[in-house]
């Protein structure tokens, strides 16, 4: 022993490990027929209401003449944008109905890492994150461990920028230098 008592309910729940999820990752069959489902109902139920209404607005608009048509090809390119569009405007719209879904599986690790918050993790465990070096930093000191030299290089060599008021930005009280002398100063009468 090191001197020191280990004390463990013997009831007690384990923490399991959150499971690394990249693209090598093989759903399990309860997640391959959540995805099937979400496919197909995001499909059926938000892509197709969408693309239709988006194309009988834009045949609209282009019928009174709000938008033009083509001299070619008539209104189909602006119907075929606007299809396109609102596929993919319901496909994007049913990803957070499709996320609880699996975060409703019992016994999935990709329920599991949603649940927890984990899924836009880009590394594997055991990796350092470092910080973007253009992100705001409260304390001062960096997420990713360097030497106290290496540090005073970055604040020496990187350009202290303050942010500048919404308010001192060009408006129509401030001068901008440009006159028009030379359109008033010419008469060509």
């Amino acid at each position: 022993m090191n001197g020191r008592a280990d004390f463990q309910e013997p009831n007690a729940e384990v923490p399991r490990p959150i499971p690394f999820i990249g693209a090598d990752y093989i759903p399990t069959e309860e997640e391959r027929r959540v995805f099937a489902e979400c496919n197909d109902e995001s499909f059926w139920f938000r892509s197709v209401p969408l693309a239709a209404t988006s194309m009988l607005i834009t045949q609209g608009l282009i019928s009174k003449g709000i938008l033009s048509s083509h001299p070619k090809y008539g209104s189909i390119p602006k119907l075929i944008f606007a299809c396109i569009m609102g596929y993919f405007a319901g496909k994007l719209s049913y990803v957070k109905t499709c996320q609880e879904k699996f975060k409703n599986l019992e016994n999935s690790p990709l329920g599991e890492a949603l649940r927890s918050g984990q899924a836009r993790r880009s590394s594997p465990p055991g990796h350092y994150s470092r910080k973007s070096k253009y992100d705001s930093n409260v304390s001062g000191q960096s997420s990713f461990v360097t030497s106290p030299a290496a540090d005073n290089i970055e604040r020496e060599t990187l350009p202290h920028y303050e942010p500048i008021p919404f308010s001192a930005s060009m408006n129509e009280s401030t001068p901008t230098g440009i006159t028009d002398h030379i359109a008033q100063g010419r008469n060509f009468s």
